[in-house]
């Protein structure tokens, strides 16, 4: 059965990644890539829809994990009666093929060890057929387009349609297991050293972080953040998932399960910030670049998603045959709001392409026809009600962040012409601008709260106005703001972390109607920090990092009440946000006065 979505952590090659629990088993892998089916899919089930377990066969009586040093070699000891042995687990930068290296290491004593492999390919669904390879020690799995190799010295053997293998390791000894993909029409792949590749990877992720420029005192979360970062980057294209998995609850045991598998333009600003303000500029330039091919085409047509290639159809169905995590259903496989409009992904668009220029870095040529185009399309529909940016699958309504996002691209839009001599119809724009600062300020502000509330004419809150400051729509000493603050803190602060939906809109359900969600915890933050209330933004990003799993991971949301991590896992944007908040720490702390980071007003 799988752990709590904490006992994970993340091994990747920068085209896909697996989770791997606190026992050694690989309970998810979509494999060759992030939107694959899963060939390991135990995370939203049980053994029988397939894992990879290597660990003692007797009593272990301590388990401790690190990642070695900055990197994603992920090493789990396991101490027992008789000795000691660490599994090392990694995935090479992509080659000619992807690989999934197990290396046992003794550490002291003899320890009797087991390997159980449980290959289900199709989410868990379909099992392979298995045969030994031409070369000895070769095991292929084969099931339709998908094909495995398991190369290692340890003889193994079936039993009840998996493969085991039973072995001692003494101190000293390395026992590798390498498993590679291939698919099943070509050639099987070629094998690989694996203590050569472990070198390598050493050197990938050294030189890699090597790069980083930041230098405050949280350097080690930001580090692990940005790695996670990394990982979730499908290096050939430049998108970056929103996470690895699908399906895990925002609420444990309930239904709001999503696939986010995908790429989100909303993340687009965020994430340049993230990787920008922390040395990785060839990181940013690649999600730039997925950014500008994914938004091209007729403006009308752009989407709040899009695959790691930049698909644009990503359908919605359910994988019925597994029981979902801890039984939360259903476990969906696509995800149906991409075809949702959302207005603020406008913003956080034209927002991206003007913190790219302040950058002082290079965009294509066609760029600014392309953002003219998308202005020109958004001021036709910005007055429109949407979806908003929790992808409500209900009634459209006229959401205060989606407004004010709006705003924020005829901003960004006049900022870019202003500052770098581009044309543009700027008397339109800035009549637009002043158009839905009015809108909002009148009609998504609740005097009697004194907070600008979820949507025009609720009585709601929703924590993803907590960014009103950082994008610069009104000062963080505005006294709207400030109520609005005050307002979040009352009745969407539940044990001190923040909830995005207010429980007051569900009265009869008991909290937590799902997760306290992180990125907006930290979105709290960092409006504590634009508001000069550093010890209250501390420690509000202490509570926050706290809570990461001991690996330095987070999810999407967390339950303060069950004391669990909740959501998909790992969530970049919480990642994001982490990082974000750091640097904004780090900047208040050495000059105060000085302004946080946070995009160009």
């Amino acid at each position: 059965m799988p752990g709590k979505i904490e006992d994970y952590a993340l091994i990747g090659d920068c085209e896909t990644a697996a989770l791997v629990g606190r026992n050694g088993s690989i309970d998810w892998l979509c494999w060759p890539s992030f939107d694959s089916d899963a060939c390991f899919s135990a995370l939203l089930g049980d053994d029988n829809h397939g894992h990879w377990r290597i660990g003692p066969s007797e009593a272990i009586v301590t388990t401790t994990r690190r990642y070695r040093g900055d990197s994603l070699i992920l090493e789990t000891r396991f101490e027992t009666a008789t000795g000691a042995v660490t599994l090392i687990d990694f995935m090479p930068p992509r080659g000619k093929a992807s690989d999934i290296v197990r290396l046992v290491r003794g550490e002291s004593g003899q320890v009797a060890m087991r390997m159980h492999l449980a290959l289900r390919f199709g989410f868990g669904a379909d099992i392979p057929w298995v045969k030994h390879g031409e070369k000895a020690g070769e095991l292929l799995a084969i099931c339709g387009p998908d094909m495995t190799v398991l190369r290692s010295p340890i003889e193994t053997h079936g039993e009840d349609m998996t493969t085991v293998a039973e072995f001692t390791v003494s101190q000293g000894d390395t026992v590798p297991f390498v498993m590679t993909y291939g698919p099943s029409h070509l050639p099987v792949p070629a094998a690989i050293d694996p203590i050569a590749a472990l070198r390598d990877a050493e050197e990938f992720w050294a030189d890699w972080a090597g790069r980083c420029t930041y230098s405050g005192e949280y350097r080690d979360l930001v580090m692990r953040s940005l790695i996670t970062l990394k990982a979730l980057t499908f290096a050939p294209s430049g998108g970056i998932v929103a996470a690895p998995t699908t399906s895990l609850p925002e609420q444990l045991g309930g239904s709001r399960n999503w696939d986010y598998r995908f790429c989100w333009l909303r993340d687009a600003t965020y994430t340049l910030f993230a990787l920008m303000n922390n040395g990785y500029t060839a990181e940013a330039s690649a999600w730039h670049d997925w950014l500008l091919r994914a938004a091209a085409g007729a403006p009308a047509n752009l989407q709040i998603m899009y695959s790691i290639y930049g698909h644009r159809r990503l359908l919605e169905w359910q994988a019925d045959w597994l029981p979902g995590y801890e039984g939360a259903q259903p476990v969906r496989i696509g995800n149906a709001a991409h075809a949702q409009l959302q207005l603020d992904v406008y913003g956080e668009l034209i927002d991206a392409f003007h913190q790219w220029r302040v950058a002082g870095l290079e965009l294509d040529g066609e760029s600014w026809s392309m953002e003219c185009a998308i202005l020109e399309h958004l001021s036709t529909i910005w007055d429109r009600p949407d979806s908003g940016i929790w992808e409500r699958r209900g009634p459209t309504k006229h959401y205060v962040f989606s407004k004010v996002l709006a705003w924020v691209a005829f901003d960004r839009g006049i900022k870019s012409a202003e500052t770098f001599g581009l044309k543009a119809p700027l008397a339109k724009w800035r009549a637009l601008r002043d158009e839905i600062h009015r809108d909002v300020c009148t009609k998504g502000f609740d005097a009697g709260q004194n907070a600008f509330v979820e949507h025009y004419g609720g009585a709601f809150l929703d924590a993803a106005v907590l960014v009103i400051p950082a994008v610069g729509f009104l000062p963080a000493d505005d006294p709207r703001v400030r109520g609005t603050i005050e307002a979040i803190e009352k009745h969407l602060v539940h044990r001190g972390f923040v909830l995005r939906h207010d429980p007051r809109e569900t009265p009869d359900e008991p909290l937590p109607v799902e997760g306290a969600f992180l990125a907006c915890s930290l979105w709290l933050a960092d409006a504590y920090v634009l508001a000069g209330e550093i010890d209250k933004a501390k420690d509000l990003f202490d509570r926050v990092v706290g809570i990461a799993n001991d690996v330095g991971l987070l999810a999407e949301e967390y339950d303060p009440d069950a004391g669990r991590q909740t959501g998909n896992f790992p969530q970049a944007l919480t990642h994001i946000a982490l990082i974000i908040t750091a640097d904004n720490l780090s900047a208040a702390k050495a000059a105060a006065d000085k302004p946080a980071v946070q995009r160009s007003k």
